[in-house]
């Protein structure tokens, strides 16, 4: 499991050892790790170190002694070094390691940003090392023109040293201009900033330094679950286990309007290993679910009468659709664990719990806020993901699911997770009623996993965002599996959940 942390997390644990007279013992560590990642992405890349040229853009801090110390390392690997000072000045001793190695040195100023820019486009590799974790707002002045301009030039290789100048490591907010990395290096552990969006945009893949401090570190701000966390939290059958042990799933979903979303949430749901779902619609949508999932059981009576482990409530459901939105009200009052996608929201009380799992995107999200008297708009929800996933669990007492490029599961006790699993072409109509049928199984078969899920650090309630954002992760995968780098559908993602899984 990844372990991310605000930037103060990580400055806290660091002030003994600056106390100590150890800060300089930790920046050499730092230099030393970013210089090596340096040397490995080159050498993946084909390329050779003697005579490659990088560019170091160092502010006036810390963040900027770890460029410099780095620059001057890689000058003695032989490659060509130079630092442009962003601030006009430098970390003193970084900058005389650097000027000691035979590095060249730019001071920027109003009238040589141009000249400046064009030496850091000519490199085949670029530091950013401007702005550290302890940075307020973005760039300012020369520094910000510097990397407006060098982000329509198109460098090469572009390492962020720590994290982007611009990005807030706490929140991941981005205050432009931002250089986009292939690559972070960050020292410690990861920050949330870079794992959460807009700042993951900027990050490229993400390498962790350790330099001493690690076991120092509080609880995490944020957490991802990784190959080894998914395959320890998936269900796995017992050798007496049959269909109703193994889960069962109601599913309230589909209308006239939208009765495929009602079929592709059921393929989720079967094709995640429950052992049995129960449909519950319009008989003309039963019907179409019948022919395409001869394993669900049809019928149209209340969710009241209905006996199931959990519910999965919302695909395909418009505000004409009455009966099937009295129905997630019966569903909601069940006191079972509920899987809400978008077509519910507007039907479900005022305060929930963490057993509820709601599953917004950007917009849907903004309306939920709006609900409660604290829509940022759509551009807010975009521009500060983790903050508005946040506050609309806090709001409703619910488990929220930020559906994005990277997905969000924010749990009311402050756990966040954040999964990044999924391909571009995921973004396609019906994904999320495949993501919500995967979520609903998953809340059948583990609601009573609490020991499973505290083996891995996830204790009490906090086991619902647990396990969607194993869902989230599941689905992500899927997609990719289903894509192969081309254009993917819904129907394909669901036939590819249960490969993912079996790869797991």
């Amino acid at each position: 499991m990844i372990s991310a942390y605000t930037g103060t997390q990580i400055r806290e644990p660091e002030r003994p050892f600056l106390g100590n007279g150890v800060g300089a013992v930790l920046m050499q560590r730092a230099a030393y790790g970013l210089a090596n990642a340096v040397v490995r992405e080159l050498r993946a890349r084909g390329e050779r170190l003697y005579g490659a040229s990088v560019t170091v853009l160092a502010g006036k801090g810390n963040n900027g002694g770890d460029g410099l110390f780095a620059a001057a390392l890689l000058a003695g690997r032989g490659m060509r070094t130079t630092a442009v000072l962003t601030a006009g000045e430098a970390h003193p001793a970084g900058l005389e390691a650097l000027e000691k190695a035979g590095g060249r040195v730019i001071r920027l100023a109003q009238g040589n940003v141009a000249g400046a820019a064009a030496a850091a486009a000519a490199s085949g590799v670029v530091i950013d090392a401007v702005l550290g974790t302890g940075a307020q707002g973005g760039l300012r002045g020369p520094a910000a023109e510097l990397i407006e301009v060098l982000g329509r030039s198109r460098p090469g290789l572009v390492v962020a040293c720590d994290i982007p100048s611009g990005v807030d490591a706490d929140t991941g907010e981005s205050h432009p201009p931002v250089l986009r990395a292939e690559l972070t290096v960050t020292f410690g552990a990861a920050k949330a900033g870079l794992l959460v969006d807009p700042g993951a945009d900027f990050a490229g893949r993400v390498q962790v330094i350790p330099i001493g401090i690690e076991a120092a570190l509080p609880e995490p701000a944020l957490r991802r679950l990784e190959s080894g966390d998914l395959a320890a939290l998936l269900p796995h059958p017992e050798r007496r286990s049959h269909k109703y042990s193994r889960g069962v799933l109601g599913v309230v979903a589909g209308s006239h309007q939208y009765p495929g979303a009602a079929v592709l949430a059921c393929r989720g749901a079967l094709a995640a290993g429950v052992g049995m779902v129960r449909y519950l619609g319009p008989p003309d949508v039963a019907d179409l679910v019948r022919r395409s999932c001869p394993e669900v059981v049809c019928g149209s009576g209340s969710a009241a009468d209905a006996h199931v482990q959990a519910w999965l409530v919302g695909p395909g459901i418009d505000e004409h659709a009455h009966e099937q939105l009295d129905r997630v009200r019966d569903a909601a009052a069940t006191g079972l664990p509920v899987v809400a996608d978008a077509g519910a929201l507007p039907a479900l009380p005022r305060d929930l719990a963490p057993r509820f799992v709601l599953t917004p995107h950007a917009g849907e999200l903004e309306t939920l806020l709006a609900r409660y008297g604290a829509g940022p708009g759509r551009s807010g929800v975009e521009g500060a993901t983790l903050a508005a996933a946040r506050r609309a669990s806090g709001l409703t007492g619910a488990t929220v699911l930020l559906k994005g490029a990277t997905t969000l599961v924010a749990a009311p006790s402050g756990t966040v997770f954040s999964q990044a699993d999924a391909t571009p072409w995921l973004a396609t109509a019906g994904s999320g009623d495949v993501l919500a049928g995967i979520l609903g199984a998953l809340l059948s078969q583990l609601a009573g996993s609490q020991g499973t899920f505290a083996s891995r650090g996830i204790r009490g309630d906090d086991r619902w965002a647990g396990i969607a954002a194993l869902g989230a992760s599941v689905h992500g995968r899927a997609g990719t599996l289903a894509s192969d780098g081309g254009p993917v559908t819904a129907s394909d993602v669901a036939q590819s959940v249960r490969r993912a899984m079996t790869k797991l």
